[in-house]
């Protein structure tokens, strides 16, 4: 996957910049809320509990401040990302041991004809592993700000 490819995934509306959550539960449930809202989510509880499960498997903090936890449920028709940043971080039982401050949230149903959501989750732990873009992108405010900084990829 491209990285223009990638923007596709991208929307303000599934942009958090000031994360409030201080565990994990509560930051998979903040992070679902956008998906709520916007009628994508079907059922809130099944996706809750599918991320929580899945987290049971083994952490989705892939060090560096990173997370990206990640679930294929029936209860979404395609597949969504929600990025979200931690000013203070969270503690999340990271490979590193360290507070994750930035989260790329990703929801897809369990099958998709397009088959999006392994290459989508590679590209964005490849652009996260770049020491510079994460840095910058934990800086970013704004929705624009962290479009325009993964696109100077």
């Amino acid at each position: 996957m491209k990285t223009n490819e990638l923007m596709q995934f991208f929307s303000p509306e599934y942009f958090i910049s000031d994360i409030q959550a201080e565990t994990k539960e509560e930051v998979l449930q903040e992070m679902t809320k956008p998906l709520i809202e916007s009628g994508k989510i079907r059922n809130h509880h099944v996706v809750l509990e599918t991320l929580l499960k899945r987290e049971t498997l083994g952490s989705t903090g892939i060090g560096k401040s990173v997370a990206v936890p990640h679930c294929r449920t029936v209860a979404i028709s395609q597949v969504c990302v929600v990025v979200g940043i931690s000013e203070k971080g969270i503690s999340y039982d990271a490979i590193d041991k360290k507070k994750v401050k930035l989260f790329f949230l990703i929801v897809a149903p369990p099958l998709e004809k397009t088959n999006q959501y392994l290459p989508l989750l590679g590209k964005i732990v490849e652009i996260v592993r770049d020491n510079k873009i994460r840095k910058n992108i934990l800086k970013t405010k704004t929705y624009t700000e962290f479009i325009d900084t993964i696109q100077k990829r």
